[in-house]
């Protein structure tokens, strides 16, 4: 039996607010002077990668490779268990750090030396490190360049996902000003590493090397089909709503400028006005639109050297994509090759169209474009060169 409670009136058991009383505003993220080159940052949280919430990743952002849907498909090609989208990893490692590192921030300036080095299988936790490589300095008062390098690591501490990004950073407003002593920087093991070797699993390399896979994809994406300087134009679009709100925080963003209209409308342009939609979801939407022309029979996504966010996309807008084949290349797996490749988003044009109107201006980086006299292209909004194992025919 239950004892009755008697429930006082909130205002019996609370104190008044007195003037004196101090009330907390709680923020996050740093300004510009709070970044120490050689600091760590262990973020909080952290997430458990469901197969639930993986599997819907990979339908929401139109991945066409069924390691990332099919779980039969997996273990057929040799692998322990449905596979984790890299671009999964990716987002989420980097949401994961906003609040310590950019929740404060501008803009996101881009995406460096980011690689795969595990394969990762649905069920794994996922946590998120950084550490701090430069700052960059403007004029007083004006924002600054933070390098940050940041590692997705499992709970045995096993390196998924890492990368590199550039953050434009606020210095801090004069009524916010303080002294700050020197920082002596907390010792936190940080395994980074250079190499981006990925290790198949053995039973993996044992099946492809005997090309028993039948009938799971569509074909038309084995190595023999791309050659260099090929370009392919996506045909299909993809209007955003506002469902990137919900799936930025399913991925840990805290980032306000992504779901808060109040917090958007008050900035200037371009950020300012409707929410923008979180870069990373971005990116996977652009790579799903490519993906069953491009990766439906990839091996592994081994990374991406440097890309961009040229334009911010918002709720209506409709991205498209178009792929150009860099280079081809043997690996070391006789059943299994390398293809590099430009990609390339656009928004409220099709490929088609955009190819038409912009021909090769299309594959000139925005960032080298003052330099050569040209306009920057308002419909582009993506740009990055990745490379993935692609798997032979071997007929």
């Amino acid at each position: 039996m239950y004892n009755q409670i008697t429930w006082k009136p909130w205002d019996e058991c609370a104190p008044q607010i007195k003037t004196e009383d101090i009330i907390y505003y709680p923020t996050y993220g740093r300004y510009l002077e709070e970044f120490h080159p050689g600091e760590v940052f262990v973020h909080p949280r952290g997430i458990t990668l469901h197969p639930s919430l993986a599997q819907d990743f990979a339908t929401t952002f139109m991945e066409a490779c069924p390691l990332f849907l099919n779980k039969s498909y997996a273990k057929e090609l040799g692998f322990e268990d449905q596979v984790v989208s890299p671009l999964m990893l990716l987002s989420t490692a980097l949401s994961l750090g906003v609040q310590n590192e950019s929740e404060k921030a501008i803009a996101h300036l881009g995406y460096y030396n980011v690689c795969f080095p595990k394969i990762t299988y649905v069920g794994e936790t996922m946590r998120s490190i950084t550490r701090v490589l430069d700052r960059k300095e403007k004029a007083q008062g004006e924002p600054g360049i933070v390098h940050v390098q940041t590692l997705g690591l499992n709970t045995k501490k096993e390196v998924l996902v890492r990368y590199e990004r550039k953050i434009m950073i606020p210095s801090r407003p004069e009524a916010e000003k303080k002294t700050e002593s020197q920082k002596t920087l907390q010792k936190v093991d940080f395994p980074w590493f250079q190499s981006a070797d990925i290790a198949l699993p053995e039973r993996c390399c044992q099946v492809l090397g005997g090309q028993t896979l039948d009938g799971w994809t569509a074909g038309k994406t084995y190595f023999e089909d791309f050659k260099a300087g090929q370009i392919i134009i996506h045909h299909n679009g993809r209007t955003i709503t506002d469902e990137h709100i919900p799936w930025t925080y399913r991925l840990g963003n805290t980032h306000p400028l992504h779901y808060d209209s109040i917090y958007t409308q008050a900035l200037s342009a371009p950020m300012g006005g409707t929410p923008v939609v979180y870069g990373g979801l971005v990116f996977s939407w652009i790579a799903g639109l490519a993906s069953r022309d491009t990766t439906e029979n990839m091996i592994w996504d081994l990374g991406y050297t440097q890309g961009y966010h040229t334009q911010p996309v918002r709720s209506g807008d409709t991205l498209y994509a178009i792929s150009r084949i860099l280079k081809k290349e043997e690996s070391i797996f006789p059943y299994a090759g390398i293809i590099t490749i430009q990609l390339i988003g656009l928004k409220n044009i099709s490929s088609a169209k955009a190819i038409q109107k912009f021909g090769k201006e299309l594959f000139i980086k925005e960032n080298n474009k003052k330099t050569l006299g040209l306009e920057k292209n308002s419909n582009k909004i993506f740009e990055i060169e990745r490379k993935v194992l692609i798997r032979k025919l071997l007929k």
